[in-house]
């Protein structure tokens, strides 16, 4: 009996060491195939699916893993440095050089300078535009940056949210973008005197040879020609991407077409998102009375004097200077 217990004991040792053997064989050559299989693939080939799209006989569009690196390695962590890193470096800036005063105070005499209809549109562009850069975000990045510290239904709704958010802005931001690029171009044409500016970085430097230098500038300064050009190329591409993502039926792009959209519209987002927080520090802390321009319409005649002061003396001399009633 020992015998015959220890004659099983062998045969079912030899039937596991076999059986083992041969999974392990049979993994190795998955593993080859898999890899033999991949290889033929990125090298383009073809196959025969039941699908009636424009790639049916592609069996996997290597561009997506690229893209997908793209925006896990590059875009999404550049994206949140143009939001919060721009942030933080002004902060550190306004702490170490103060901000732009007004030399002589508030004048308390109000000049005319955009109209109701040019403040309006300001905000038409200016609040989707920040709702967009919030929202686009959390569909970039969200993944690698918040969802790992939230629950999976807090991120599923915040994702569902921005998404929809995202696609109802777009379309008033791309209103607001081309009406404040056809009505503001001509007053933002570059001229010799911004060289100046730009070089003493518009007198808002408050230490060295910089301080206290306020040179020239017309309706509109040098920084903010700047913002106004890259705005308007960068809301072009942003725009014109974003309508073939938002309406790829209408439209009908490649698999392809759609990848190159995205990544340019993930690139042009993190220049304006960088551009909008320079603008927005320069126009609410850094320049004492400039938010008001664009709340009422008005500016306090110091202000424009100092930061404009060719813009000032032309509306004194063709007589189209406006004072707010008071």
């Amino acid at each position: 009996m020992k015998k015959i217990f220890m004659m099983l004991s062998v045969a079912v040792a030899l039937m596991f060491s076999v059986n083992s053997f041969a999974h392990e064989g049979h993994d190795h050559n998955a593993q080859e195939t898999e890899q033999q299989i991949w290889a033929q693939l990125k090298g383009g080939a073809q196959g025969v699916t039941t699908s009636t799209g424009q790639a049916h006989e592609q069996l996997i569009n290597v561009y997506d893993l690229r893209v997908f690196e793209l925006r896990s390695d590059i875009l999404a962590p550049a994206l949140l440095a143009a939001l919060f890193g721009m942030i933080i470096v002004f902060i550190i800036f306004i702490k170490l050089n103060g901000i732009s005063k007004l030399h002589g105070g508030f004048s308390g005499k109000m000049v005319y300078r955009w109209s109701k209809f040019d403040v309006s549109i300001h905000w038409l562009g200016a609040i989707p535009c920040m709702l967009l850069i919030l929202t686009g975000l959390v569909l970039l990045g969200g993944r690698y940056f918040f969802q790992p510290y939230i629950g999976d239904g807090a991120w599923g709704s915040l994702v569902n949210a921005s998404k929809l958010i995202h696609d109802y802005m777009a379309i008033p931001f791309m209103l607001g973008w081309a009406l404040m690029t056809v009505l503001w171009a001509k007053n933002q044409m570059p001229k010799m005197y911004d060289i100046k500016w730009m070089l003493v970085v518009g007198g808002y430097l408050n230490f060295g040879p910089f301080k206290g230098k306020h040179p020239d500038a017309g309706f509109a300064n040098a920084g903010e020609k700047l913002w106004f050009w890259a705005f308007a190329l960068f809301g072009l591409i942003i725009s014109a991407s974003g309508m073939l993502l938002l309406f790829p039926n209408l439209f009908e792009p490649s698999r392809t077409l759609s990848l190159i959209a995205l990544v340019l519209h993930s690139v042009s987002a993190i220049i304006i998102t960088a551009f909008s927080i320079v603008h927005i520090f320069m126009a609410t802390v850094m320049s004492e009375g400039g938010m008001e321009c664009m709340v009422s319409g008005y500016c306090d005649e110091n202000w424009a004097t100092q930061h404009h002061n060719l813009w000032f003396d032309e509306i004194k001399d063709n007589g189209t200077l406006k004072y707010k009633d008071q």
